[in-house]
C-alpha cells in the first residue's frame, strides 16, 4: 500500500491529506499564528470553579470557554506535581530535580476534589480534548510528552509495553532496554512502532524529550498564570509521528519553512526516511495537483454515493452523528433480501472511511437498509468491525438492533473536520445553492451511463455552450466529448437555449 501525506499550507491556516493508494483517507486542518488548544498542549491555569456535584473544577487556561478538569484526571501524584511546579516557580534559578521533590501523599481513586483544589489555585494542566462545539478543552494533570516511539511521563515510575507488540522476547527487550536507560522520576510508554528498534534510536528520542520537559519548566518558570506552557508540535508533525510508516512514499509541502521543519525533524526519528520529503514548487495548487480538492468536495458532503448508485446521508446533532444508508434506485440482484444485504455491505466500506475521513467521534448511529437473515446481520456486523480494526482511534462496534441500527462510538479528541462544498448559484446570484462544480462532469457521465443502460446508443447530450465548450476542449480524440462517444455513443451538442447546468437528451433521427 502506498501512503503520501499531502500539506497545503496557506497564510492562515495548514490543511494536511492523507492518501493511501491514492484514495484520500484523513484530512486535518490547523489555523496558524493562533492558540488552537491542540491535543497535547501544556497550561499554566487558575482555577476558576469547583463542583462538588460533578467532582470537577473549571480551570482558565486562556480559551473562551472554561476547561474541565475531572478528579480522576488528576493522577495520583497530582500533590507531587503541584509541590514541584510551586517549587519551580517560586526559585527560577534553575530546574529543580524531580527526585528531589518530596513525594505526597497519592490522590485515590475514590475522593473528592474540593479536598485537592479551590478557586484560585494555580495548576499545571495539559490537553487531552480539543474544544467542541460550545465546550471548552478537556483536560489532564498527568502530563506527558509523546514521541514517535516513546512517550515520556514526569513523576510516574516503571515501564510500560504497547500491547499491540505481541512477541513476548521484544516486549522484554523494550521493558529492560528503557528501564536501564530512562532517569530516576520518570516513567516511559513504548509504542509501537517502537518494535524492533535499535537501543541507540531510543536512547536519542528519550533524550530529545527529556529536553523539551525541561524547557517546559524553563518557560513556567517565566509565565504567570494564565499561560500557554508548551506547545504540541504542530498538526503536521504531529500526524507524520503518529502515522509515519515504511509504506510512505513521500510527503509533499508547499512551504519552504514546513518542508525544512519536517526534513529536520525526520532526519531526527527516522533518517531513513527523510529523502521522501519533498518541497512541491508546482504553478497548479497542491491539493488540486493531487485531487485532493475533487476528493474532498466529493468525500466531505452531507450525502456520499458508493457503488452501484447507493449513497450515505450523514447529519450531525450537538449528541450524535447519524448516518443513513440509501440503495438509490438501482438493484445489484432481483432478491431483495439478498440486494439489502450487498447495498449493506458496500455501504460498510464507505461508513468505515467517512468516520476517519471526517474524524468524527462520539456516538454514530447507522441505519442500515433492513435485512430479515440473522445471518447477514451478523456477517455485517463482523465486516464492520474487521473494517474498524485499521482505525487508531479507540472505538466500539455494536450489533444491529431489532430496528436495524448500529451504533458505534468512536474518541473524539478533535472537532469533525467540516468542507464547505456547495457552492453559490450562478445563475440566480447567490438566492441558492449548487452541487459543486467539479463534480458536473462526474454526475453528468453517471448520467449519460444510466442512459446508455436504458435506451443503448444512438442518444444526442444537448449542453450550455459553456459546458459545451469545456468537454470539447483541447485534441478532439482526447476530449470528454469524444470518451462519450466511444464508449456510449452519444453526440454532445451546443444548445443555447439551455440553463448552464441544465441536460437534455435525444434520440438522433
Amino acid at each position: 500500500m502506498k501512503s503520501e501525506l499531502i500539506v497545503d499550507v496557506q497564510p492562515t491556516e495548514i490543511a494536511i491529506a492523507l492518501t493511501e493508494d491514492d484514495r484520500l483517507q484523513e484530512v486535518a486542518k490547523e489555523k496558524r499564528d493562533q492558540d488552537n488548544f491542540a491535543v497535547g498542549n501544556i497550561y499554566y491555569g487558575r482555577v476558576k470553579k469547583v463542583m462538588p456535584a460533578l467532582n470537577a473544577v473549571f480551570v482558565d487556561v486562556g480559551h473562551e470557554k472554561e476547561a474541565f478538569l475531572h478528579y480522576l484526571d488528576l493522577g495520583s501524584q497530582f500533590r507531587t506535581l503541584q509541590t514541584y511546579v510551586t517549587k519551580a516557580v517560586s526559585d527560577k534559578r534553575r530546574v529543580p530535580v524531580i527526585t528531589k521533590t518530596p513525594r505526597q501523599p497519592e490522590v485515590g481513586k475514590e475522593g473528592q476534589i474540593a479536598d485537592v483544589l479551590k478557586v484560585g489555585d494555580p495548576i499545571l494542566v495539559q490537553v487531552s480534548k480539543e474544544p467542541i462545539n460550545t465546550k471548552g478543552p478537556r483536560l489532564t494533570a498527568e502530563i506527558s510528552i509523546a514521541g514517535r516511539n516513546i512517550v515520556l511521563m514526569p513523576f510516574t515510575d516503571g515501564v510500560m509495553v504497547s500491547q499491540k507488540i505481541k512477541r513476548e522476547a521484544e516486549r522484554q527487550r523494550l521493558k529492560q532496554l528503557m528501564l536501564s536507560i530512562k532517569p530516576a522520576g520518570f516513567g516511559i510508554i513504548v509504542r509501537t512502532v517502537a518494535e524492533d528498534k535499535r537501543a541507540a534510536e531510543l536512547d536519542n528520542e528519550l533524550r530529545l524529550l527529556l529536553d523539551r520537559w525541561e524547557q517546559t519548566v524553563k518557560t513556567l518558570q517565566k509565565i504567570e498564570p494564565v499561560s500557554l506552557v508548551s506547545e504540541e508540535m504542530g498538526r503536521t508533525l504531529g500526524i507524520i509521528r503518529d502515522v509515519l510508516s515504511p509504506d510512505f512514499t513521500s510527503i509533499q509541502i508547499n512551504d519552504k519553512a514546513i518542508y525544512d521543519d519536517v526534513h529536520h525533524y525526520l532526519e531526527l526519528i527516522a533518517p531513513e526516511s527523510a529523502k521522501i520529503v519533498k518541497h512541491y514548487t508546482g504553478t497548479q495548487p497542491i491539493f488540486d495537483h493531487f485531487d485532493i480538492t475533487r476528493q474532498m468536495k466529493t468525500g466531505l458532503g452531507r450525502t456520499v454515493g458508493f457503488k452501484h448508485g447507493g449513497y450515505l446521508i450523514i447529519d450531525k446533532t450537538e449528541a450524535l452523528f447519524s448516518i443513513d444508508v440509501n440503495s438509490g434506485s438501482k438493484k445489484i440482484y432481483e432478491d431483495q433480501e439478498e440486494n439489502a444485504y450487498q447495498f449493506n455491505m458496500l455501504a460498510a466500506d464507505e461508513l468505515v472511511h467517512q468516520l476517519r475521513l471526517r474524524d468524527i467521534g462520539g456516538i454514530i448511529i447507522v441505519d442500515f437498509i433492513d435485512m430479515d437473515s440473522k445471518e447477514h446481520q451478523q456477517q455485517l456486523y463482523d465486516y464492520v468491525r474487521k473494517l474498524m480494526e485499521r482505525d487508531r482511534a479507540k472505538h466500539n462496534v455494536l450489533p444491529l438492533s431489532k430496528f436495524g441500527l448500529m451504533q458505534i462510538t468512536r474518541q473524539r479528541v478533535r472537532p469533525a473536520v467540516e468542507v464547505q462544498v456547495e457552492e453559490t448559484c450562478p445563475t440566480c446570484g447567490g438566492k441558492g445553492k449548487i452541487q459543486p462544480s467539479i463534480l458536473f462532469t462526474e454526475q453528468l457521465a453517471e448520467q449519460i451511463e444510466h442512459e446508455y443502460e436504458q435506451h443503448g446508443r444512438g442518444l444526442q447530450l444537448h449542453l450550455h455552450p459553456f459546458i459545451y465548450a469545456y468537454v470539447t476542449r483541447g485534441y478532439w480524440w482526447s476530449s470528454l466529448a469524444s470518451r462519450w462517444k466511444r464508449q456510449y455513443g452519444v453526440k454532445v451538442v451546443e444548445n443555447q437555449s439551455l440553463g448552464m447546468l441544465e441536460t437534455r437528451f435525444v434520440a438522433e433521427k
